[in-house]
């Protein structure tokens, strides 16, 4: 044929009958496979029947041997506790045996007087106490040469004539009396009051003293940013556990104009100049200052207090002669070691020294004097200061109150 199509093997067509006969043939190969693997399976099960019985008993078998196993180990185990109970019940025997022969030793001494014994404790208790006030106040001299401590002028009365006293320094920085504070620049006082706190601070973590007063920083560490003195929680002894608001003991370098009270009515007041003056009624700053170098010196004389050296209140401002005195007292820590556990509080009913006392004694600050403008009354008046000087800061951290 010159047909290419119908020369070629196309699809193979099966009539209905071919495929019902190929159909059963199929059907017929698979029930024999099925007979075929029923007998196989149950040949299988036939030959597993034979076997499991075996197979049990091997596997109980093995299964008791490691509960008996366990149970050698656990009676092994037993037997080296009850070793060292025995042991141990044997030795507590003989140590039991030991005291009741010691014990009964003893029943046979003399009894030993009471008195002998307390007073043997008591001498190693001062002798130790010794040892720690020596050590303390090795401590206390090293600390007072550290900081320099030391009276600059001055002279001893000579044929009748009476003496003068000099200035306390401390670091090559006079600390002046509260009353003098004015006569020297705000950077001196700075850091005189700086140097003064370090020490004291160091003194009284030498001598393990809590003072009734405490210092903070406002930069969070020592001598960084400016201090400020706020009372602790203590009893109503001495009249200072209310002073709990925070005063500033850093002074400002700063002048700010004085500011007029608006709301207070000027009064003219002649002159003999023909002049006239503007007076007004000085306002009532808030002392931060002085109240927070009052603070400092309570701190001082209950701390002299505690080293067996009274201060008078006269005496109170003079601040690195009393640590002087403190430094130099033949008391000197002895009492320190009694601080275990807890420190002490601050001002027992017998510190005599009132804080109430000791602030109204500290110097105020005072007004700045004005003088007078020539002039009509219709012409400007002004408060005038006499001089440039630096005022002090409070609470908020300004300038508002100057210092004598």
């Amino acid at each position: 044929m010159e047909c290419r199509n119908c020369e070629s093997k196309q699809r193979h067509f099966y009539c209905e009958n071919c495929i019902r006969t190929h159909l059963r043939d199929f059907r017929l190969q698979i029930q024999h496979a099925a007979v075929d693997r029923d007998e196989q399976v149950r040949k299988v099960t036939a030959a597993i029947d034979t076997i499991s019985g075996s197979r049990i008993r091997r596997a109980d078998l093995t299964s008791s041997q490691e509960e008996l196993d366990g149970l050698n180990e656990g009676l092994t185990q037993l037997r080296r506790d009850n070793d060292k109970t025995k042991q141990r019940l044997r030795a507590s025997r003989e140590n039991l045996a030991t005291r009741r022969r010691t014990l009964a030793q003893a029943k046979l001494l003399p009894p030993a007087p009471l008195d002998f014994l307390t007073a043997h404790e008591t001498s190693q208790l001062s002798a130790r106490a010794e040892t720690i006030s020596r050590a303390r106040s090795g401590l206390v001299s090293e600390l007072v040469e550290v900081f320099n401590i030391v009276e600059v002028g001055g002279r001893p009365p000579i044929g009748g004539k009476a003496g003068t006293k000099g200035e306390w320094t401390i670091g090559d920085l006079v600390l002046p009396v509260p009353g003098d504070i004015r006569r020297y620049p705000p950077d001196h006082i700075n850091a005189v009051i700086t140097h003064t706190l370090h020490f004291i601070g160091l003194l009284t973590f030498y001598l393990g003293i809590r003072l009734p007063f405490e210092i903070t920083w406002t930069g969070g560490k020592l001598g960084v940013g400016q201090p400020w003195i706020r009372s602790i929680k203590g009893t109503e002894s001495g009249s200072w556990a209310k002073y709990t608001s925070k005063h500033c003991l850093h002074v400002s370098a700063s002048s700010p104009t004085p500011v007029a009270d608006a709301d207070v009515p000027a009064a003219l007041i002649p002159s003999p100049s023909d002049s006239y003056i503007e007076t007004r009624s000085p306002p009532n700053p808030s002392s931060s200052f002085t109240t927070a170098y009052a603070m400092l010196l309570y701190n001082v004389c209950y701390l002299a207090h505690t080293q067996a050296v009274e201060v008078p209140l006269s005496q109170a401002g003079d601040v690195l002669s009393n640590l002087w005195a403190v430094c130099c007292s033949a008391e000197l820590g002895r009492r320190s070691h009694q601080t275990h556990p807890l420190l002490p509080p601050p001002t027992p009913p017998s510190f005599p020294l009132d804080f109430g006392q000791l602030l109204q004694a500290t110097p105020a600050s005072r007004p700045r004097p004005t003088r007078p403008r020539t002039g009509g009354p219709h012409k400007n008046r002004n408060n005038i200061p006499e001089e440039d000087e630096w005022d002090l800061l409070d609470d908020a951290g300004v300038g508002a109150t100057e210092f004598p």
